[in-house]
């Protein structure tokens, strides 16, 4: 897992993108179409076109890291924007890595009484 500090953002790069790219690259899309620093210590949350894999490029402050997550059944939930990025919260970012739709996660049990 990774280890998000407060106040680190958390933006997932709307539409999709090359998976075959690596970070130089990435780190460069950040640069470029998000008009963010890529080595400013937020997370950067990228899917490809099947909607199976995420990638998501973090730099720490002494490195650049690429972390790959591909779901096995099901799809990642991703925002309809086409363009641009949208922040959200760490807690989101789990809940997506679990497969879980992250925009309104729903408690499969809640109980009703304490005893």
């Amino acid at each position: 897992m990774i280890p998000i500090a407060s106040g680190v953002r958390v933006w997932i790069a709307t539409g999709h993108t090359d998976m075959r790219r690596g970070m130089n690259s990435l780190a460069l899309q950040v640069q470029e179409g998000l008009r963010r620093d890529p080595h400013g210590g937020d997370l950067y949350v990228f899917r490809g076109k099947s909607g199976k894999l995420i990638k998501i490029l973090w730099h720490d402050g002494l490195g650049m890291s690429l972390y790959a997550k591909r779901l096995e059944r099901g799809r990642f939930i991703w925002p309809q924007a086409r363009d641009g990025a949208v922040v959200i919260t760490p807690a989101q970012l789990s809940y997506m890595l679990e497969g879980i739709d992250w925009r309104n996660p729903i408690h499969s049990f809640r109980p009703q009484a304490a005893g």
